[in-house]
């Protein structure tokens, strides 16, 4: 298992690598220029002079290699350089709105891992009963809604709700407060969107588990397990459930993977400031170096995500070996 461990480790290196090569490239290729933006994004007649000396200070005129070599040697040495839009540092950018993405994702998550795994179980275990027919509903719907949607549905029913009982309507705050400093507050403003988010993802995991489950108890050693005698609460939890979470453990990795990087619309509908909205505007402004810096940050997480995921394998199945 160490062994393992080490190897995927030392593999992060070469696919980092390839992935900022790629992405360093594929920016470039994109039409557009960020100095322009910055002297007149309007359209608006630009001085030639300025021009040129904004783009000698962001190195956009030095040859392509010798920017692809500052990138990488800026990425693997932590130093992510400043960015091209606000001048300020990218890691001091990245780390005001990282905290926020990361506990929106975490508690999305567990409201995944909590709706999930409960309803795929029972959905399995009452197939084709009534009880069935309403959770997978009930998971079809999660994945046909989408959580922009719903999050607009949430903040409607809150203004309307709070409005009828006590006469002043009441939204989620907007200013973040770490957890730790404020947990009330702090859960009052994230709780919503991490709902929102998380039951669409939950639908998804719900309909694994189920079909995962559903699979695994055909199998022989479960009916084995039943023509001993042996409680059928302790065949799903001992023998089916943990065998049949594999698939489920790698759904939900992805998810959080992606939540990191990828809640661009929740957060613009629940006026938050994340990650999601950080792409955003440095697409918009052309800020190649904020840009590269937050796909390798979710490149990143997503090889880590997945290492983790694989060292989970041999915790639910001891029958996995890793050589």
């Amino acid at each position: 298992m160490y062994k393992y461990v080490i190897k995927r480790l030392l593999l992060l290196i070469p696919t980092l690598f390839g992935a900022a090569v790629l992405v360093f490239l594929l920016l470039r290729a994109v039409p557009g220029d960020v100095c322009q933006l910055r002297l007149g994004g309007g359209g608006e007649w630009i001085d030639p002079v300025a021009l040129e000396q904004c783009k000698i200070q962001l190195g956009l005129n030095d040859p392509l290699h010798l920017q692809l070599v500052d990138f990488l040697a800026s990425f693997f040495t932590f130093n992510f350089g400043e960015s091209m839009w606000t001048g300020r540092p990218v890691a001091f950018e990245i780390g005001l709105r990282f905290e926020l993405s990361l506990q929106i994702a975490i508690m999305a998550t567990l409201v995944s891992i909590i709706v999930a795994i409960p309803l795929g179980t029972i959905s399995a275990i009452k197939q084709n009963t009534w009880i069935d027919y309403l959770v997978r509903t009930i998971s079809i719907a999660g994945i046909a809604i989408p959580s922009f949607w719903l999050g607009i549905i949430i903040i409607l029913g809150l203004l309307i709700t709070t409005q009828a009982w006590t006469g002043t309507p009441w939204m989620p705050p907007i200013d973040y407060r770490p957890l730790w400093e404020d947990p009330g507050y702090n859960l009052s403003m994230l709780i919503w969107p991490a709902v929102a988010t998380g039951y669409r993802y939950s639908a998804v995991a719900t309909r694994m588990t189920r079909s995962a489950l559903l699979e695994v108890l055909r199998e022989d050693y479960v009916r084995t397990a039943r023509a001993k005698g042996l409680l059928e609460k302790m065949i799903i939890n001992r023998h089916a459930l943990r065998n049949s979470l594999l698939p489920v453990v790698t759904i939900i990795g992805i998810e959080f993977a992606f939540l990191m990087g990828g809640l661009v619309v929740t957060e613009q509908v629940f006026n938050l400031n994340g990650i999601g909205k950080l792409f955003v505007e440095s697409v918009t402004n052309q800020d190649y170096v904020m840009t590269q810096s937050l796909v390798m940050l979710v490149v990143t997480i997503f090889v880590l995500v997945n290492l983790v995921v694989d060292i989970l394998y041999a915790v639910l199945d001891p029958r996995i070996r890793y050589s």
